[in-house]
């Protein structure tokens, strides 16, 4: 049992450390700490929900593998450091669709890598992409139920976070942890399998 009255008085500092050592339920605290203010600030720069929940998560992806690396440096500064890099994210959005075409999905569906034309495509090109999206249905297929089930709804359903939490009966940020872990496994896969995707 979580003791968020604890976990409340304790710095992002103090979490950070707390999540380094082994106790991942003060990275739970420390995102329900600030993940407010951070999709607030994303999503009042995008107007848009689904590119808002694509930074958000991509935020705290970056913000995880940072600390992960044992990169992360700036003590006392916690919340500043993840809006620069939410900052970052938004302007790099916005780069891509300026020199981007997107291409519309077919019936609503939409592949994880379908969703940017590539320039002067031929033959062979779409041919290493549709292996590609074999390859990466392969590796999904071997991940456990419950990361499988989140890549699945995310990816390929488009479902963002929240409704995957209600859907799956737990919280926003055992969701989020669930595609974190599932991004791990595959890239561990992949590399297990000499299977060359980007993930």
């Amino acid at each position: 049992m979580i003791n968020v009255t604890a976990k409340q008085q304790l710095t992002d500092d103090e979490l950070i450390i707390g999540y380094m050592n082994g106790n991942y339920s003060d990275f739970e605290a420390l995102l329900a700490r600030h993940q407010n203010k951070v999709y607030g600030y994303i999503f009042s720069s995008v107007k848009n929900k689904d590119v808002a929940d694509d930074i958000f998560q991509d935020t705290f992806f970056k913000v995880i593998h940072t600390i992960n690396s044992g990169s992360y440096k700036d003590e006392n500064k916690f919340i500043n450091w993840v809006m620069r890099i939410a900052h970052n994210l938004i302007v790099d959005h916005y780069r891509r669709l300026s020199k981007m075409p997107m291409v519309s999905s077919r019936d609503g569906e939409t592949d994880i890598i379908d969703n940017l034309r590539v320039p002067d495509d031929n033959a062979e090109k779409r041919m290493i992409r549709v292996q590609t999206q074999r390859d990466i249905r392969k590796l999904i297929k071997k991940l456990p139920e419950e990361q499988r089930r989140v890549v699945i709804m995310r990816h390929y359903g488009k479902y963002d976070f929240k409704d995957i939490a209600a859907k799956t009966g737990v919280s926003i940020n055992t969701a989020l942890g669930r595609m974190r872990y599932a991004i791990i496994n595959l890239r561990r896969l992949a590399k297990e399998s000499n299977v060359s995707v980007d993930l």
